[in-house]
């Protein structure tokens, strides 16, 4: 900060109007005929200046004082030169709304209002007078405009709060991603090459012995080698955004060869979710799916879909021996840190009837439950 003279983040709106105004500023004092004389004039733009450079670094204590700092200034050359030495009040009125705390603000649209009582008040005696009816808009102008300059500087402010949680969502699940392919890649994929290596060793001992069982193997090894390439296409597909609907349609595939029935319950229509939110809703039951199939011993899955004032539930209950085996790595945690990513909620339990229930919550930003 010491080697800078502007920050950068302003030069690319302001720098432009700062210098026209400081130069139409110069202008209008340096050769005004006042008590303090062209020394004085020149000492109050330099403290106008100090000022000025003071509430372009700081947010805290040091902006208002330079503020009021710089509102004291143009009253004293506003007692002498007049009225439009108020027009340069809006510099200050832009630096205050960047202060962080709103206390600060007030006392600075507060000095904003005694400078156009004083200036105009000692320039013609008296406030009800056709000069400070004129000057009331601008006034007023300058009295909103801090407020104006916070709320932008605030909604700013959460737009990178916002980007910044984004990214960490973006992150979170190219790390889940990654978790996910390799998972695949040793139930899936790894399962179809075993399979191609103990039907090659198979077909190495039957060639000799028994030619057609030998071909026979050679086919089955050709259509499995067929099924690894696609299990292979399915993977790079669907790196980056999964369905979730699709993945209700895999997982009820997965749990009936596993021999458990699914059923899916939707009350009302899917509320519009983000490809995040679709994506973590889709990996978390997943992840709920692989729990059932290794650790629940269960016969029947029923998946619930609703949307409850503006939060949207996913709820999957099973009738299988409930939470015995928590201790067994089932994922649980993966699940639970998913929604909080989403500010959302997910409840492991286990059934009143028996089996495991998990309730996933997703609240829902207003207007996507409609």
């Amino acid at each position: 900060m010491k080697n800078k003279i502007y920050p950068r983040e302003q030069m690319k709106h302001y720098l432009i109007i700062d210098v026209v105004s400081v130069v139409f500023l110069f202008y209008l004092v340096i050769p005004a005929e006042t008590v303090y004389g062209l020394l004085g004039n020149f000492l109050f733009l330099l403290v106008f200046l100090g000022a000025f450079y003071c509430g372009l670094w700081f947010r805290d204590w040091r902006l208002l004082a330079a503020v009021l700092t710089g509102i004291g200034t143009l009253i004293l050359l506003g007692l002498e030169i007049g009225s439009p030495i108020l027009l340069f009040g809006f510099i200050f009125a832009d630096l205050l709304g960047r202060a962080r705390s709103k206390w600060h603000i007030g006392i600075g649209i507060a000095s904003i209002a005694l400078m156009f009582m004083l200036v105009p008040w000692k320039s013609t005696y008296g406030l009800l007078n056709i000069e400070f009816t004129n000057l009331l808009p601008l006034m007023i102008l300058e009295m909103i405009f801090p407020i104006l300059i916070y709320i932008q500087e605030k909604a700013k402010s959460l737009q990178g709060e916002l980007n910044e949680a984004n990214q960490q969502i973006e992150k979170y699940i190219q790390q889940e991603e990654r978790q996910r392919i390799a998972r695949d890649l040793h139930d899936t994929l790894g399962q179809t090459l075993t399979m191609i290596k103990m039907k090659s060793e198979l077909t190495t001992r039957l060639m000799d012995r028994d030619p057609v069982q030998a071909k026979a193997e050679l086919n089955d090894i050709l259509a499995t080698s067929r099924t690894a390439l696609k299990q292979v296409r399915e993977l790079v597909s669907d790196m980056k955004f999964i369905s979730f609907k699709n993945e209700l349609e895999h997982s009820k595939k997965m749990l009936q060869s596993a021999g458990v029935k699914m059923a899916v319950v939707e009350r009302g229509a899917m509320p519009l979710l983000s490809s995040v939110e679709e994506t973590m809703i889709a990996l978390s039951v997943k992840e709920a799916m692989t729990n059932i199939i290794k650790h629940s011993e269960a016969k029947q899955c029923t998946v619930i879909l609703e949307t409850i004032n503006d939060v949207y539930f996913v709820k999957i209950m099973d009738d299988g021996i409930g939470l015995l085996k928590q201790d067994v790595g089932n994922g649980i945690q993966s699940i639970k840190e998913r929604m909080q990513t989403l500010q959302g909620k997910a409840i492991v339990e286990n059934s009143s009837s028996g089996g495991t229930t998990v309730i996933l919550q997703l609240p829902l930003r207003p207007g996507k439950g409609e």
